[in-house]
């Protein structure tokens, strides 16, 4: 079978990764000289704590399993099985805590309580103050600046891949046949279209005006060395707010007893922190949903991000090297994983995963070649 995968991403390259590894012939095509999207503005973290219970989590769980296998193989993902854990203070950011490790599921994603003694043993950067801290063994983060290139260089070593860059798909001119904006034209037997938040032109034209998906802003920021290790990925307790595995009466009393401050709920903001191979920390993060999307970052959010991490750290951030903009696209129903829609005779599109990209796209990617039978 020869397959042509467009877009560069990190769901587009695990298509092409699942296509060569099943001994098809794969042509891989990329708008950029390499992808430059949300697949590289995030933490790099395969995150199974929040992910909301049944298919969501089953996906998650696998595409962590399909994570670490490839990370053997490739090890400039920089794959590391790090967990995570989420200090909380006070009463009510405990009750959730303690709700969340008494769900069923708390087994399969390796949740744990610890007590605040517990969690300076694990990960020692944590010197401030809290009460206890939500642990996840089940987490665990790539590098994602690098990722895609670490396996776009694997793929390469196989005589199946082709790699075209800084090419854009403009037309469908055919089953499994597209044109691109030098005027050549690429036949096999499918073609999955793995634009990203690219959802105009082409995408528009295929799946139509009505595309269940959105796109998602977002603010980051990632710092000089921290000159020490953050041995765990961290969240905060408004991380609880915005993931749907905490549901719970507890999260109803934490919401309405401990609402966010006004640049957190006006900025829709969660804490997120992930050590870079580098040594710095990746943070963030804010979400924008309402269109237009501002052009320039605010520093509101940045200056409350920092006041969150060190009170965690306790001691001052090392100074910030870069801040950036992404956007993703997600799924207006936000319970899917993922759409998956045929747009053509033999043009599929898979687009929407959200915030959950990095995570669940290896399995994403999986159940695609499993659906289309390569």
């Amino acid at each position: 079978m020869r397959v042509t995968v467009v877009g560069a991403g990190v769901v587009g390259t695990m298509h092409a990764w699942h296509a060569v590894e099943r001994g098809h012939e794969v042509v891989q095509i990329e708008r950029e000289a390499e992808a430059r999207g949300a697949s590289l503005r995030n933490f790099g973290q395969i995150w199974v704590s929040g992910r909301a219970p049944g298919e969501e989590l089953e996906t998650a769980l696998r595409a962590r399993e399909l994570w670490e296998g490839i990370g053997r193989r490739v090890p400039g993902l920089g794959f590391r099985a790090n967990g995570s854990l989420t200090p909380v203070r006070g009463p009510l950011a405990l009750a959730v805590a303690e709700a969340a490790v008494a769900r069923e599921d708390a087994a399969a994603r390796g949740r744990g309580l610890l007590t605040a003694d517990e969690a300076r043993t694990l990960n020692p950067a944590l010197r401030g103050a809290f009460d206890a801290a939500l642990y996840c063994e089940r987490d665990a983060a790539v590098e994602p600046r690098t990722a895609q290139r670490a396996l776009r260089e694997e793929l390469l070593k196989s005589p199946n891949y082709t790699f075209l860059p800084g090419r854009e798909v403009r037309e469908v001119v055919g089953a499994g046949a597209v044109r691109d904006d030098h005027g050549a034209v690429h036949r096999g037997d499918v073609v999955v279209l793995c634009t990203g938040a690219w959802l105009s032109g082409l995408v528009r034209e295929l799946a139509g005006p009505e595309l269940p998906v959105r796109r998602v802003r977002l603010q980051m920021m990632q710092t000089g060395p921290l000159g020490e290790r953050l041995t765990t990925s961290v969240a905060d307790a408004d991380s609880f707010r915005y993931y749907p595995a905490y549901a719970s009466p507890a999260l109803d009393a934490f919401n309405a007893g401990r609402p966010q401050s006004e640049t957190a709920a006006g900025h829709r903001m969660q804490l997120l922190m992930v050590q870079r191979a580098d040594g710095g920390l990746t943070i963030g993060d804010t979400h924008e949903y309402e269109h237009p999307f501002a052009f320039d970052t605010l520093q509101d959010p940045y200056e409350h991000l920092a006041g969150v991490v060190e009170s965690l750290l306790g001691r001052p951030l090392p100074a910030i090297r870069r801040r950036w903009a992404g956007v993703y696209a997600q799924c207006t129903d936000t319970g899917r994983v993922v759409h998956r829609q045929q747009v053509g005779d033999g043009v599929w599109l898979v687009t929407g995963p959200g915030g959950r990209g990095m995570t669940c796209a290896p399995a994403i990617a999986e159940t695609t070649a499993d659906a289309l039978g390569w």
